[in-house]
Parts: C-alpha cells; structure tokens; sequence
C-alpha cells in the first residue's frame, strides 16, 4: 500500500505545485483551493507512507518525481521548455529514483 500512497502524495502535490502559477500569489480563488487542498492531500499520504517506508526514501522519490512531472505540467500547461542541461538533470534525478527502488535495503524502524 506505500507505493500507492506515495503515488497519490505526488499526484495531489504536482497538481498542487502546477496550481500555484495560476494562482496569481493566492488572489485566484480556484487554484488557490488546488494548492492548499492538493498539499494536504499529498502530506496527509505521505505521513502513511511514512509509517513504512523511510523518511528519506520517501522524500527522494516524492521530490524527484514531483521534479519531473511539475515540469511535464508547465510544459502542457505553461508552454514551458527546459533546456538541455534541465533535461539531463531530470534525466539524472529519474536514474536516481530507479536506483533507489531497485537496490536500496534502507527500512523505516
């Protein structure tokens, strides 16, 4: 069930963080709601996926993700275009996520 928890924590934080350009420094009252919503969602499951897996496992995948996909977003949403150096940055974040879920034995205690 982590993973799905973790899954659904960056779902509503991506959702969250793409919102907060739209809403103007918090003067739009729907992305707005997206943002404070979407972040309590995202910490709420983090804090189940926390009673598993290890706090800094969990922040690497939620964060490096969450790197990605925001920037898929601003792509679509934005018209946002990284640069190469962002692309293999992300690229390098990605590997490291894979890194961790493959070979990593850290447990929560």
């Amino acid at each position: 069930m982590a993973h799905i928890y973790l899954s659904i924590a960056i779902i509503a934080e991506v959702a969250a963080t793409s919102a907060l350009k739209a809403s103007e420094n918090f003067t739009k009252l729907l992305p707005s709601s997206i943002v404070a919503i979407g972040y309590g969602i995202s910490f709420y499951f983090m804090t189940l996926v926390l009673k598993t897996m290890p706090v800094g496992i969990t922040y690497a995948i939620w964060s490096g993700l969450g790197i990605v996909l925001v920037t898929v977003v601003g792509i679509f949403l934005y018209q946002e275009r990284p640069d190469l150096p962002a692309i293999i940055g992300m690229g390098l974040i990605v590997i490291g996520v894979i890194i961790i879920n493959l070979f990593s034995r850290t447990t929560a205690h």
